[in-house]
């Protein structure tokens, strides 16, 4: 009942937040200046705009945007809704026309540093440094270039988890493997059993680089994937990066992922249904997939789900303690909004983002907030469980690194995209993903 009630509360809320059709709006620079003549987003009017995901904890954001809508009727927001491929799309033709939304959401990293480069997002740091003081420092420093504050956190941290079911495991009685010689006994014990050992979204790509993000972090530790952001030469030829892409391409020989894993969808969250129905053992993805289970297959994930870390690597050199994945979701501000939507975002922002009721409708969904504090709180949670152990290793983790897609800049992420699809569709040896990313360096 609890589950259903979730339900019917994100769909109201999406509705209520998806009344206000988008259009376009003028343009400006810094919230309260003047604004620039344009193109932009926005209703006409000065009416803000945003954008937003589909799945996971996204009904709680809509139902935030609702709220904000009912309660501030002179100051609206209009709210679309997007799978996570094609707002990727959308977002970054719409932000480079000058046509962006003007709470345009984004995961950091390369990314928001071309926003910076090329002035298309404002400086917010003394509008919202309030909000910032409350968020873990590990993760608000995210939205930070050169110390000025370009983006700030807007929903879940998401750390990149092993989902499991438990079920499965009882069936092939084997227990929920820690080290990497465990995993691969475990992907012979389930394949015994007919059991997929591990569901894979191979037909969206980017849950692949989970694989490679983890393994290099447990073979090399994270001053590999550094080098490659600080444009080093030859940074990809860190052994860590080859052995990484060889234990992969050893798990696909093995049959690991099925046969079919180049068609599943995570869009769909299709990876997630083959785990919720016994097809698939295991499940490495991201934590916004707690509420994916709990929404779409309530009783198995009261029962049946089990989540866990990342297999240490046996001799490797990176702390099992360390995660990958996004320390949230951010929202920065069109500098291309007109001033009257670029206070109303900011007002949004300030009030609305982590305040009570956003916070505990967060932890009612199943997502953990990334502000300090919370222990009791999620203590008290109905999911406490869950929530405690998302929320602890995000806390505990030396280093949380963000997705690599995110991190590099578009045209070297595109590459390392294409590249890594190969590797798990064996089409290119890991010598030549390796030089094929240096090149891009």
């Amino acid at each position: 009942m609890r589950q259903t009630r979730r339900r019917a509360a994100g769909a109201t809320a999406i509705a209520m937040a998806m009344t206000v059709a988008l259009a376009g709006c003028g343009g400006g620079t810094q919230p309260g200046e003047s604004p620039a003549t344009g193109g932009g987003s926005g209703a006409g009017g000065g009416a803000a705009s945003a954008w937003i995901l589909t799945g996971g904890g996204w009904p709680v954001t809509a139902e935030s945007f609702a709220r904000w809508n009912k309660e501030n009727p002179d100051q609206q927001i209009s709210v679309e809704e997007f799978e996570n491929d094609a707002y990727k799309e959308k977002i970054r033709t719409s932000v480079g026309s000058g046509q962006a939304p003007t709470l345009i959401m984004n995961w950091t990293g390369g990314t928001l540093a071309s926003y910076v480069k090329n002035d298309q997002v404002v400086d917010i740091t003394d509008q919202t440094k309030d909000l910032v003081d409350r968020v873990m420092p590990s993760v608000a420093q995210n939205g930070q270039i050169d110390g000025a504050t370009y983006a700030v956190p807007m929903n879940d941290v998401q750390p990149v988890i092993l989902f499991y079911n438990k079920e499965l495991f009882d069936q092939a009685d084997i227990e929920v493997p820690t080290t990497w010689d465990e995993t691969l006994k475990a992907v012979d014990a389930f394949k015994a059993e007919g059991i997929i050992p591990f569901s894979l979204a191979g037909a969206s790509v980017w849950p692949e680089l989970m694989w490679i993000q983890y393994l290099t972090d447990r073979i090399g530790g994270p001053e590999v994937f550094q080098a490659v952001l600080d444009g080093e030469p030859d940074a990809w030829s860190d052994p860590a990066v080859t052995e990484a892409l060889t234990k992969i391409q050893e798990l696909v020989d093995a049959g690991a992922f099925g046969d079919a894993y180049g068609s599943v969808d995570a869009g769909a969250s299709a990876d997630a249904a083959l785990v919720h129905t016994g097809r698939a053992a295991m499940l490495l993805q991201g934590s916004w997939l707690y509420a994916t289970f709990h929404n779409d297959a309530p009783e198995f994930a009261q029962s049946s789900l089990g989540f866990t870390t990342f297999p240490e690597i046996e001799g490797g050199a990176g702390d099992p303690a360390n995660i990958v994945g996004n320390p949230a979701n951010f929202w920065s501000i069109s500098s291309a909004a007109d001033e009257s939507a670029q206070k109303t975002a900011l007002a949004y922002v300030n009030e609305y983002v982590y305040d009570d009721t956003q916070i505990k409708a967060m932890l009612d969904a199943g997502s953990v907030p990334p502000v300090a504090g919370l222990e009791d709180q999620i203590g008290q949670s109905e999911d406490a469980e869950y929530l405690s152990f998302a929320y602890g290793m995000v806390n505990d983790a030396p280093h949380f690194q963000l997705s690599w897609d995110q991190a590099l800049p578009a045209d070297q992420a595109q590459e390392l995209l294409t590249n890594l699809s190969q590797i798990f569709l064996g089409q290119i040896e890991p010598q030549e993903f390796v030089d094929n990313m240096n090149a891009t360096l």
